[in-house]
Order: structure tokens, then sequence, then C-alpha cells
């Protein structure tokens, strides 16, 4: 791979020069079916064109993960993500190495050498690229140009995050065995957070910086009649205006849009082209996935959230 200093902006024609401004990246995200705000695009872009990662922090279901889907679609990269969850190691998200393989490999060498198998050969021959199981972060590194996902980082531990942060820095990991394997091209690193917990200032000042808000009315309305063709535009509206209500109230997981085109999905198999105090109580759990939220809003009153 060939070597370039930690943090040089993708100069990569496919990626620089292609997209030339954040009205072209609103455009290209449009395409693929994300409708990006003009705060976001302007964030995505800065990062794509600085070499810096995207941290991405909000509400469960604003469209953090989705950016970095549409972004690689948009620029036309691979995604690879890496999912974080309590105990995340440096294994799971870097490399590890193919025991079965090795041992294969070793019992072929016995049988080949007679029984006069030279140690220290059969030791060399194990740790080359051949046996070496990459995980999402090689990967990246490896396969660049591409986007980096690290979806729900606030769920790893802080050592994780340490770990993390030097690879952004460095675009660059060594491997004992093998020496320093560097990104020739960084790839765009997009990070979310649905912020369980504080990440570390000093992950943040590596990153750009964008808050994902859940979308107003009009683009919700938008989404929808993007993402569901064929739907009312009556449907549409009224199905975004009720989800605009729901997250008004004080709910244990107030919906995200995924909850909104699962709603609107629902109606849809039902032939609905109106939702009704009677439609949406039988379908309420496309929405809410909380027992105390669904019996708060019925409390409430349907027919006032229809209305509201």
């Amino acid at each position: 791979m060939g070597v370039v200093p930690a943090g040089t902006p993708l100069h990569s024609p496919r990626l620089a020069n292609v997209i030339a401004s954040p009205a072209e990246l609103t455009a290209a995200l449009d395409a693929t079916g994300y409708l990006a705000d003009e705060g976001l695009s302007m964030s995505a872009f800065l990062a794509l064109r600085m070499g810096r990662p995207l941290f991405c922090e909000g509400e469960p279901g604003t469209g953090k993960t989705s950016l970095a889907v549409g972004l690689a679609e948009a620029l036309g990269l691979p995604l690879i993500r890496l999912q974080c969850h309590e105990g995340i190691d440096s294994t799971q998200a870097l490399y590890d190495w193919d025991f079965p393989r090795q041992l294969l490999h070793l019992r072929a060498l016995e049988a080949a050498s007679g029984g006069h198998l030279d140690a220290d050969e059969a030791e060399r021959s194990l740790y080359t690229p051949r046996f070496l199981l990459a995980r999402p972060l090689l990967r990246a590194l490896t396969e660049a140009p591409c986007v980096l996902l690290v979806d729900e980082i606030d769920r790893a531990d802080d050592e994780f995050e340490a770990f993390l942060l030097q690879l952004l820095d460095e675009n660059a990991v060594t491997v004992p065995e093998l020496g320093e394997i560097r990104a020739a091209t960084p790839p765009l690193a997009v990070l979310t957070s649905n912020r369980t917990r504080e990440v570390h200032d000093a992950l943040k000042r590596r990153c750009l910086y964008h808050w994902l808000e859940h979308p107003d009315l009009p683009r919700e309305v938008a989404i929808l009649r993007r993402r569901l063709p064929g739907i009312g535009e009556r449907l549409a509206e009224q199905v975004a205006g009720a989800v605009q209500a729901l997250r008004a109230q004080e709910l244990l997981k107030p919906p995200g849009v995924a909850e909104t085109l699962d709603w609107a999905r629902a109606l849809r198999e039902l032939d609905r082209d109106e939702l009704d105090a009677q439609t949406a109580a039988a379908t309420l759990g496309a929405v809410l996935k909380y027992r105390e939220d669904h019996e708060r809003v019925v409390r409430a009153g349907l027919d006032r959230l229809l209305t509201s």
C-alpha cells in the first residue's frame, strides 16, 4: 500500500472533484433517497474535502446511519460498517488470525516434511496476509477509498474509544507480525452516537460535528413520498403530522423516521388512504415500541392526536 501523511485530504478525483459544493452533495444524496438539510450537507461536504471524520449525534431515528449509507451510494464507494456494542475490543474491530486454517497449514507442512518440520520457518509461514482475518477497521484502511461507518460509538467503552482515536489520527495500524498497514487514501469516516453517554472531547476535537434533529413536518412528508412512491398526499400528511405530535409528548421512545415509514407501510398494506382514530389504535404498534407509551397516547385520546 502507498504511504501518505495522516490527515491528508481525500484528493481522489472520484471524491473531491465530482462533488464540488454542498449543493451538489445535497443533490447527490437526494438521488439516493436521502433528503439532507443545508446544515448537514455542509458538514458532510467539509468532512469530505478536509479529510476529517464526521461525528453525527442525535436521537435514535434521526437518520445518522442512513447518512453514511447515502454518502457511500452517492459517491459510488463501498460502505464498511462497524457496529459498536458494550465490550467491543480491538480484536473484533481490527483483525484476528484464522486459527483453524493455520492449524491445517501446519499439518500440511508437517506431512510434507516427513516429520522434519523447521519450527522457525513454519511459524513465519503462519503469520502472513493469507491467514489474516480483516475486521471492519482494517478493511477500511486496506480497501479505501470507502465510507467507514462507526455506528453507535457511545455504546463502546473508554478504552476502545482511545484505540479508535489513534487509528483515525494516523490512518494506520501496526500488526506486530506484519508491520505497519497505512491507508493510501484515508476513508471517509462517519461516527454516530445516540448520546447514551458523553463521548470524550479528544475524539470530538478530531471530527467535524453535526447534531441531527428529527425532520420538520414538510421534510417528513417529503421523505414519506420519496421512500413510498404512490402514497397519497393526504395519508402522508396525516401520518407525518401524527408522528410529529407523538414526538411532542413525553414518551420513553419518541418515534424516528423509520417508525414513520413503518406506520405508513402498515396503513398501505391495509389499503387505507386516510388515518382515522380506529385505524391508528389498531396499528399503533408500528410506531410505538413501549407499552407505557402506547397507554399514555391512548389515554390522551387518538382523536386529539390526529387533529393536533
